[in-house]
């Protein structure tokens, strides 16, 4: 898979979150930003994969441009209140 269409390609992102969305159903780069990072999050958390909040951070930042640990800083409520109302719908 080119690089630019590579999910591990993304900042924030690696080949070991490229596996864990390739097993959630998300391979490519354009599905993760037509789903958003809250309900590629949840797919991932619903795969059975063990993951953490810092997945969330992570795609977040892929899409934003912005650093995982600042989308933590600075967006985690938003976040959180996002997939509360996401896991709600769902």
């Amino acid at each position: 898979m080119p690089k630019q269409n590579s999910i591990a390609g993304l900042p924030n992102l690696g080949p070991k979150s490229q596996r864990v969305m390739a097993g959630a159903g998300v391979t490519s780069v354009a599905q993760l930003r037509k789903l958003g990072a809250v309900a590629a999050y949840v797919m991932a958390k619903r795969s059975g994969t063990n993951v953490s909040l810092n997945l969330l951070w992570a795609l977040e930042g892929a899409l934003t441009g912005v650093h995982w640990q600042e989308v933590a800083r600075v967006h985690r409520t938003s976040l959180l209140l996002a997939l509360e109302e996401h896991e709600r719908r769902v």
